[in-house]
């Protein structure tokens, strides 16, 4: 095991449980009832969940834990100022204000790594200088990523979806066309929105010069449940489109749409 060196005890309150930091010992983990949910720990978890902050894995006294540094924080606010909504009246602080806040919180405790150039599993230690530092400095998430119920029923029957995937060979003639239409269905579905999407968006990105998109992207990796249902769109905040662009466009689409009914068969084809 790699030295630990000496560091004063840290009480972490977590969703759910408590975590101990003492010197030269490893983590205790022990259960108790939820505390109450605060705008930070909500900010902490959409943080977290975005793909866009990038995350490891690392091992922290015995306990495998994910950490992120300092700087990519930081970075990741300045480009996803909407995330900052989420703090309510301190949304205007800085990244290192914010980060100082996380530390006071316990929802995060800066560490460094035993071993610098360690090319496999990072080990870290939580240092005594507990203050936020957008420099060379590794941050570990203290609290439990908490999954909904759906979620837990969902992988609960992923077993019971491969086993009837495996065993459609011996479906009745009748099941299998229910499946194979099903799945058309749902294909054609998925491709219809996609198009009205993009239609509205092009037409309205062309005509007014605002960025709309009715529907959620459905193929958006960060997209959520609730996401999956929502109807209107985010309020665009982007810049407008240049005038050239939106008449270029225009024009683009218009030889398009004349190219397609130019080349678009006859009504003795098609009874043909």
């Amino acid at each position: 095991m790699f030295p630990c060196p000496t560091v004063r005890a840290y009480k972490i309150r977590t969703l759910g449980s408590i975590l101990y930091l003492t010197p030269h010992t490893p983590i205790h983990l022990t259960y108790k009832e939820s505390a109450e949910k605060d705008l930070y720990l909500s900010f902490a978890e959409k943080v977290r969940d975005h793909k866009d902050l990038e995350s490891r894995w690392a091992v922290l006294q015995e306990i495998r834990v994910e950490y992120f540094r300092g700087k990519d924080f930081v970075s990741f606010l300045k480009n996803h100022p909407e995330i900052r909504d989420i703090l309510g009246s301190d949304r205007n602080l800085e990244a290192e204000d914010i980060g100082n806040t996380l530390l006071v919180k316990n929802l995060v405790v800066r560490c460094d790594r035993v071993v610098k150039t360690c090319l496999c599993v990072a080990f870290l230690f939580a240092l005594q200088d507990q203050t936020f530092s957008d420099s060379d400095a590794f941050f570990v998430w203290t609290f439990t990523k908490r999954h909904p119920l759906w979620q837990t029923i969902l992988s609960f029957s992923w077993p019971v979806l491969t086993l009837a995937i495996c065993l459609f060979p011996v479906y009745p003639h009748k099941a299998k066309l229910a499946v194979l239409y099903s799945c058309a269905g749902i294909l054609l579905l998925i491709l219809s929105i996609l198009l009205l999407r993009a239609a509205v968006f092009g037409v309205l990105w062309i005509v007014l010069g605002k960025r709309v998109w009715i529907f959620p992207n459905i193929l958006a990796e960060e997209a959520t449940l609730s996401e999956l249902f929502r109807f209107w769109p985010k309020k665009d905040e982007d810049e407008p489109p240049k005038w050239t662009a939106r008449l270029f466009y225009a024009l683009l689409s218009v030889v398009i749409i004349l190219l397609l009914r130019h080349h678009a068969p006859d009504e003795a084809a098609r009874a043909r």
